[in-house]
């Protein structure tokens, strides 16, 4: 099972620059998108169905705002929106698929960075979804929990870690959280088959970020420790620019 994780920036954008091109190309089984900025009634369904995906949106309540999806070859034998907590779900922070073999997750983590406000609710969902997670991996033990986490994790895995070091994103308590998090019991599938630098998933819209490879690391496909004997492959792929972020996953040997 391949699975993919991408934060489109706005689907409609996206799909606008070749998406539903590049997806029939790449051909993957399993995609989670974060932040659709669409109602599912805005969103070209024909042109995902025609590619054989079931499809599974949760948009926020606020228009053009936040929101995920989870596309998926194989139909799951359930579907779950939201966490239980209000505003995160109204928000359209997480859904997830469970199939006979486990489940796959599409988190998108609040971004800090436009001040103290959202930083404090990036904490709070942070501490509120570990606990989530702990519980859920109780019931489901095999799971993949993809997403925007916006959290660089190491000094490896953003351009200029000393510049950086006090902006939202790369602060110590969120890699000290993501530190935790893996943990607790997950593999980050592409530091356990790639230690090399210098591969990014999100690029400003500023400076010729992209073009000059000064980038973050903060989208992720983390697997349950169970299912680490069944990485084939990781994956980020910078070549896709639909978004101002990047595809990434993990292909898994079910």
């Amino acid at each position: 099972m391949r699975i993919a994780s991408y934060n489109v920036n706005g689907i409609r954008a996206a799909s606008n620059k070749g998406l539903i091109d590049y997806l029939k190309e790449e051909n993957f089984d399993v995609v989670c998108f974060q932040e659709l900025k669409a109602m599912p009634e805005q969103i070209d369904e024909g042109a995902f169905s025609e590619l054989g995906y079931h499809l599974y949106w949760y948009s926020a309540e606020k228009k053009g705002y936040s929101g995920e999806g989870i596309i998926s070859k194989e139909e799951p034998d359930a579907v779950h929106c939201g966490v239980g907590h209000e505003l995160f779900d109204a928000e359209g922070r997480v859904i997830r698929l469970d199939y006979e073999w486990g489940s796959v997750i599409s988190a998108y983590f609040p971004s800090g960075t436009t001040g103290d406000i959202r930083q404090s609710v990036k904490m709070e969902f942070l501490e509120y979804f570990f606990d989530y997670i702990q519980e859920l991996k109780q019931e489901i033990p095999h799971l993949v929990v993809c997403g925007d986490y916006n959290i660089c994790h190491q000094a490896i895995d953003i351009h200029d870690p000393i510049r950086n070091a006090k902006v939202s994103g790369f602060l110590p308590e969120e890699r000290t959280w993501l530190d935790a998090f893996i943990n607790s019991g997950f593999t980050d599938s592409f530091r356990h088959l790639n230690p090399d630098p210098h591969h990014y998933s999100w690029w400003s819209y500023r400076a010729n970020a992209r073009a000059n490879n000064k980038g973050w690391r903060i989208d992720y496909a983390l697997v349950s420790h169970s299912l680490t004997p069944n990485i084939q492959r990781a994956f980020i792929l910078p070549n896709a620019y639909h978004s101002d972020h990047c595809p990434v996953g993990v292909s898994l040997a079910l």
